[in-house]
């Protein structure tokens, strides 16, 4: 953490940007106050990147738009109805929002948006101390009433009022303060804690795309892991994604089978690790980490203890697939990300069979198209899929991988294996058979994708060969 000289300092440079001096000039000589407030201003004490500029004013979102329209090239009102009004200024996006606080009525799940008159009663009203410090322009004090710098340093998350009363004004605070502490690295104080687990059946009235979009931001954190377990912990995971403390199934005494929660935070760990080393500076995969999650939640449904005490799970990647489906689409995902997350997870117990004998150039080319666009994302999962601490049997399922990826490559460059297709398509599939559109048509074209993954490109004669060899053995 910064100190705190530098800190101020470096709001201050901010502050003085020509954008900005512009915004706090026109706001002061209408006669309002203008504030920068929020992430951006922790976030100067923690030396994290400044993006989001978030400012906050006593005017009415119409005044803030008056203010705007002579000092902007564009602006825009979209968040007109939660006091937020948006602008460019000298190529800088600035969003400002009127003094507000966010209430829940107990029943709907929308929040009730009341407008406020001051920036200490905005701040107070925040979810949590340390985003509850604005810096005033064009002064460029800055105002903390409730103690957010102590528990910055002290890498703490309180609210700035009873826990209870801010939880109560906008349940979500409870999953924010999960994405914090895997953000920020921070924990959360026992009182707040504990309201946590006291109120976690209040987050039924929070919408559902708002519940998506904070367990998105969290898993696209950069260690999803601790917020995770304060999510279970609490009872939160159990109203919003109960399939994860599902998985803390009860270990038999002999340990035929690991524990499932704990290997499940770890595939999603090693998963993280592996797109960041695989794909530098690339944005978080959202559906991978889905999938890395929820890999292994057909596990509780097909749990079976065998004659001698052994544990098996037969097809959950099957049962997998389904829970996940319906989870995620009952959490309003957009049905590629849906078809995406289910798809990986019925596929990532493919693999392991490739260490039982040598696939056939055939078995690779099924492997393939069965993944599709999600190849890539199934090299990840399947890798971070072993969590093994015996390091022989860990060394040998990644050399095996080595060599699946190689075989991949060296076939996708003989054969351009990304895009398989017959050596024939329709059109002349009904002009070879001399048959019209149609079922048959169908029955011709998988023939000949099952012959082409079988035994690779033949070409076009050798294809047009065998298509009437089995046109004419066909049942009449």
């Amino acid at each position: 953490m910064e100190s705190v000289a530098s800190a101020v300092q470096r709001l201050s440079d901010l502050a003085g940007s020509p954008h900005i001096s512009r915004l706090a000039e026109a706001f002061t000589a209408a006669g309002f106050e203008l504030a920068l407030v929020g992430g951006s201003v922790r976030d100067a004490f923690l030396d994290r990147e400044l993006s989001d500029l978030d400012f906050t004013t006593n005017a009415s979102p119409d005044r803030t738009l008056a203010i705007l329209k002579p000092i902007s090239e564009a602006h825009w009102d979209i968040g007109r109805a939660f006091g937020t009004i948006g602008a460019r200024i000298d190529g800088h996006t600035v969003e400002i929002t009127t003094y507000r606080s966010d209430a829940y009525d107990g029943e709907t799940r929308k929040p009730i948006v009341e407008f406020g008159d001051s920036l200490e009663g905005d701040l107070v009203r925040r979810d949590f101390t340390v985003n509850a410090m604005a810096l005033r322009l064009p002064e460029r004090i800055l105002v903390d009433p409730s103690g957010g710098l102590e528990d910055l340093v002290a890498g703490r998350l309180t609210t700035p009022g009873s826990p209870e009363d801010s939880f109560g004004d906008d349940p979500l605070r409870m999953m924010r303060a999960a994405r914090f502490v895997s953000q920020l690295g921070f924990t959360v104080a026992e009182p707040t804690e504990r309201a946590m687990r006291a109120l976690a059946d209040r987050i039924s009235i929070v919408s559902l795309e708002r519940v998506r979009d904070e367990l998105g931001k969290l898993l696209t954190s950069g260690a999803p892991g601790p917020g995770l377990r304060l999510l279970v912990d609490t009872g939160l995971a159990a109203q919003v994604l109960p399939e994860l403390p599902a998985l803390r199934l009860e270990i038999d005494e002999h340990h035929h089978h690991k524990d499932v929660y704990e290997h499940s935070l770890t595939v999603l760990d090693q998963a993280i690790d592996l797109e960041s080393s695989r794909h530098p500076g690339e944005r978080p995969d959202l559906i991978l980490r889905l999938a890395a999650l929820l890999h292994d939640i057909g596990k509780p449904a097909t749990k079976r203890t065998e004659p001698g005490g052994v544990v098996t799970f037969h097809h959950h990647d099957v049962a997998g697939a389904k829970l996940a489906k319906r989870r995620l689409r009952e959490l309003r995902y957009d049905n590629d990300t849906v078809a995406a997350v289910s798809r990986l997870i019925e596929l990532h117990l493919r693999f392991f069979g490739y260490t039982d004998g040598a696939w056939t150039d055939s078995a690779v080319r099924r492997y393939v198209r069965d993944a599709g666009p999600l190849l890539e994302r199934l090299h990840i999962l399947t890798r971070a899929d072993v969590t093994t601490r015996n390091r022989r049997k860990a060394d040998h399922l990644a050399f095996a991988y080595d060599d699946l990826e190689a075989r991949i490559a060296a076939l996708g460059e003989e054969e351009e294996l990304a895009a398989i297709r017959p050596d024939l398509d329709g059109e002349q599939i009904m002009a070879i058979l001399g048959i019209r559109p149609g079922r048959e048509v169908g029955e011709a074209y998988r023939f000949l994708l099952e012959l082409r993954l079988e035994q690779g490109p033949l070409g076009t004669d050798a294809a047009t060969e065998r298509l009437r060899a089995w046109w004419a053995s066909r049942p009449s």
